[in-house]
């Protein structure tokens, strides 16, 4: 159990520092560029977004730490870890894009490949965890979301 809580303590760290890192780049246009954007109606304020983030990346830990502790030997728990490493990168590049570079259509691309990417991650992690897959769903439905507001603002901008 203390090996387990180890591995998802390290998992949360990392996935919350990830998830700070990007809201540097995102910091740096929500009040400036962001706020010049024509957005869709169901764009949910600003204040929301932090939030959410926060407790997504910390599901998000748990989910990898949870695969992790059954063995990074295992040849399935590596493959759904490297798909999860994969997609985290993903989620940090698209802020990067669409915050950093101010490129909503290169982001909404991006933003197609991490659905993609976080599909693979939850079958994967479903094969090690039934568990871990299920956290991880909450995540999906706000990545559909995110992917559904990223696809409208770049046709209204």
């Amino acid at each position: 159990m203390k090996k387990k809580l180890t591995y998802i303590s390290i998992s949360v760290a990392i996935c919350l520092i990830i998830g700070y890192l990007s809201s540097i780049v995102t910091q740096s246009s929500v009040n400036d560029w962001y706020t010049t954007l024509n957005k869709p109606s169901f764009n949910p304020p600003n204040w929301l977004f932090a939030p959410v983030w926060s407790v997504l990346y910390v599901l998000m830990g748990i989910s990898s730490g949870w695969v992790w502790a059954k063995g990074f030997h295992h040849k399935w728990v590596k493959t759904a870890l490297y798909h999860f490493g994969f997609q985290l990168l993903l989620n940090a590049l698209w802020s990067i894009v669409f915050f950093g570079l101010k490129n909503p259509f290169l982001a909404f691309l991006v933003i197609i490949t991490l659905v993609i990417m976080l599909v693979l991650t939850i079958k994967w992690f479903k094969v090690v965890s039934k568990l871990a897959a299920a956290l991880l769903v909450p995540y999906l439905l706000w990545v559909c979301f995110a992917t559904l507001l990223n696809y409208k603002i770049w046709v209204l901008n």
